[in-house]
């Protein structure tokens, strides 16, 4: 291959990688948007089928939804800066 064609690949590979990127955190906050959500969910139906005073179901599964996919995130982003 001659150098000028070398030059031209380069900008498509580079575009390809920023596009995979893009894919691979939307990937994740979609992720995280569905942990965090059944954890609510799953906290709103224990509260109708236990009520309590203070809807502790759902405040305790929220927090505990929040904090697992902030360590889900944490984890794949690790994850994919090793492969790089």
């Amino acid at each position: 291959m001659s150098p000028l064609n070398q030059n031209s690949q380069k900008p498509h590979n580079d575009q390809k990688g920023k596009l995979n990127s893009y894919v691979l955190f939307s990937g994740i906050a979609i992720q995280m948007v569905v942990i965090i959500c059944v954890g609510t969910f799953s906290g709103v139906k224990l509260d109708d089928y236990y009520p309590n005073d203070h809807n502790l179901f759902t405040l305790c599964f929220s927090l505990g939804s929040v904090i697992l996919s902030i360590i889900f995130v944490i984890r794949r982003i690790i994850a994919a800066s090793k492969e790089s």
